[in-house]
């Protein structure tokens, strides 16, 4: 796994996956954003962190009766123990949430070791509890009991897909209140560092649009004044 500096980090916690989704499609990059994954707590605050994955596949009945969980080879517990501090687990659930992906225990014990957030695109059991935890948890809706088996969580720290979204290990998670996006670990430093750049744009495009001004030769900046006004916000905030 790619290490992602803290400077990446703490830049990635301070714009929008709006942001960075426009950011990555001027990279020619289309399909990072997460489809049909929402916060369980939105106000749990930003996300960012290597993903870890976990992959599922269609289970099979006698491979996967709820004996299987008292393994501690299993790769669902192994997930939950192995994924580092600062990492995000990424669940392929195959964007089926008729059984869980975790429940609000597995959840705890992620928080608990300092794991960063966790995303499926299948769902959780216990959602409304773990929506009342600090970590950020993302799913598609909540979920039956696990005794319901459809999945056969089968491997760890592979490529995978999450919500039509490829999730390779390294790949940089952030969610915020509107969901999810992959930021190619490659690209993490460069596009962290366009996007805190475009979102002190649009902070001053947005004071200037509140304060009545046409977006025309504003936004986007074909005005020349619209560039000199710019640079006077950025001295005057500091940014």
């Amino acid at each position: 796994m790619s290490k992602l500096s803290p400077a990446t980090r703490d830049k990635l916690k301070t714009v929008s996956t709006a942001t960075l989704t426009t950011c990555l499609f001027k990279h020619g990059l289309r399909n990072q954003f997460i489809q049909d994954v929402h916060p369980l707590n939105p106000a749990a605050g930003p996300m960012v962190g290597e993903a870890f994955t976990l992959r599922c596949i269609p289970a099979r009945e006698d491979l996967n009766l709820i004996g299987v969980f008292a393994d501690r080879a299993h790769p669902q517990r192994r997930a939950i123990e192995e994924c580092p501090p600062g990492a995000v687990l990424v669940i392929d659930s195959r964007k089926d949430a008729t059984a869980a992906s975790a429940g609000s225990i597995l959840v705890a014990r992620l928080m608990q070791r300092g794991v960063a957030g966790v995303v499926t695109d299948g769902g959780f059991r216990d959602s409304p509890e773990i929506a009342r935890f600090a970590i950020p948890a993302y799913h598609h809706r909540p979920a039956a009991p696990t005794s319901l088996v459809r999945h056969q969580m089968i491997d760890l720290d592979v490529p995978i897909g999450c919500g039509d979204v490829p999730v390779f290990p390294g790949d940089v998670m952030v969610g915020d209140a509107e969901g999810v996006v992959v930021v190619p670990a490659g690209l993490a430093d460069e596009i962290a560092t366009e996007a805190v750049e475009m979102t002190a744009f649009e902070d001053f495009v947005m004071e200037e649009v509140l304060k009545g001004r046409s977006i025309l030769g504003l936004y986007p900046p074909t005005d020349p004044q619209t560039r000199e006004d710019f640079a006077a916000w950025r001295k005057a905030k500091g940014r």
